[in-house]
């Protein structure tokens, strides 16, 4: 198998949790729902829930100072943060500024990407074509969310779903001759489906105080038109990045999707012909965390052994917008 020789490589990874654990027995206390019902649509046990007190920046900087220290940098050593969110500390200044000052990564740019759940893979991706340029040594690639503070928790059909956290990864100059590192990226959009999953809080198309009023402030989804256009966007990401690198599902070593209900990897991985025991799963315990989701199941998955070095590596995910993408990786 002869691939391109990478330019970019991922130097460490990290995750962080909230510590409240939130089952589906406490939602059957809050909305009409069951734990039965849940699992067997979605795949979620448990998800994590931040304490009030608790920003996103917070969680976004836990995940980034342990990815540091498995990449063995020190936070100056960062010339760009790239974090992807739907949850922001502020309108602005960016999130990633907030995680800047948190680190003292005093020589870094900073900013913030919004691509929703498919926000990790954008960013990595532009982090490649930073470090691949020759504009960048160092990037600091971070999806980071707390999805608790926009969930109508009346809504039984979408606050089941979603959890906080943050994940973190170190992109880096690959040496010349390196064979590990970024192999493909892929990222695409429709702007047409926009109204299928979304949230109007903070938003200039109508003014907060009508949104607040009117209790539109959260997140909203059509779920059936979700799970229908997920799969489809998921498995062309696949399918895509598979043929022009002249690659089958047999190939891949491990696939990490975007981990937002198990239907949706289930009928991905069905599609894309990729055995169900290369897939890593953590929606059972962290439900959908949106731009988090990938970044914390792969740092966990390097974590425990189920990633493996010379493994190559297939990320996918999709998010509102909608946005979807893969990234193709040798660890």
């Amino acid at each position: 198998m002869s691939l391109k020789t990478p330019k970019t490589i991922l130097l460490g990874t990290g995750y962080h949790v909230p510590e409240k654990v939130l089952t589906n027995f406490d939602l059957e206390k809050m909305v009409d729902t069951s734990d039965e019902w849940i699992r067997t649509r979605t795949g979620i046990k448990e998800r994590r829930i931040a304490s009030p007190e608790l920003t996103t920046s917070q969680l976004c900087t836990f995940a980034a100072q342990k990815a540091l220290k498995d990449a063995g940098l020190q936070p100056e050593d960062i010339d760009v943060i790239l974090l992807g969110t739907i949850t922001g500390d502020a309108l602005f200044p960016s999130t990633a500024c907030y995680v800047q000052e948190k680190l003292g990564a005093v020589n870094a740019a900073a900013m913030d990407v919004q691509a929703a759940c498919a926000g990790f893979v954008y960013i990595s991706t532009l982090a490649d074509a930073l470090i691949s340029s020759g504009k960048a040594k160092h990037v600091l690639a971070i999806g980071g969310e707390l999805l608790s503070r926009i969930v109508d928790w009346t809504d039984r059909n979408t606050c089941v779903l979603f959890g906080d956290g943050a994940g973190a990864a170190v992109w880096s100059r690959a040496p010349g001759d390196s064979t590990r590192g970024v192999i493909d990226t892929y990222l695409k959009s429709d702007g047409r489906l926009t109204e299928l999953l979304c949230s109007y809080g903070g938003g200039t198309n109508t003014p907060l105080a009508q949104i607040v009023a009117e209790n539109r402030q959260f997140i909203t989804m059509k779920g059936q038109e979700v799970f229908k256009a997920a799969v489809n966007s998921m498995s062309e990401a696949v399918e895509l990045v598979l043929a022009r690198n002249n690659l089958t599902g047999d190939d891949i070593d491990v696939l990490i999707p975007h981990q937002a209900n198990i239907r949706i990897m289930n009928a991905v991985v069905k599609k894309t012909k990729i055995a169900e025991e290369k897939v890593y799963v953590n929606v059972d315990r962290f439900g959908n965390t949106s731009a988090a989701s990938i970044p914390i199941a792969l740092a966990e998955a390097r974590e425990t052994g189920f990633i493996k070095p010379g493994q190559l590596v297939l990320h996918v995910s999709f998010g509102g917008g909608f946005t979807w993408g893969a990234l193709l990786l040798r660890e």
